[in-house]
């Protein structure tokens, strides 16, 4: 992925190599073997990365604020994959949050 790609940009193609990793398992991957343990140690790892966030955001630390972000992305991704939620799907529900209301 280019240096500066857009937010949107690199969550699609970080989607699509989960989507792929899913459907044609690498011997030895990380997200194989997420994928392996199924719902429990994928919403495991969320807590933890989750737990991470928080840390690094009281710690006012950026760069690890960053960090610990893209992991709790990557590893919400990964939930959503496994049970075939889409990013469309949650950008549909964003935008339903988004509309005012009368």
């Amino acid at each position: 992925m280019p240096a500066g790609a857009g937010f949107a940009t690199a969550v699609s193609a970080l989607a699509r190599t989960i989507q792929s990793r899913k459907a044609n398992p690498i011997e030895g991957s990380y997200t194989a073997k997420l994928f392996a343990g199924g719902v429990d140690r994928i919403g495991k790892k969320i807590g933890e990365e989750a737990t991470e966030v928080v840390i690094a955001a009281k710690n006012a630390d950026r760069g690890e604020l960053v960090w610990e972000t893209a992991d709790l992305l990557y590893h919400a991704l990964v939930l959503l994959a496994e049970r075939g939620v889409s990013l469309d799907d949650v950008g549909a529900e964003l935008s339903r949050r988004a509309k005012p209301t009368d």
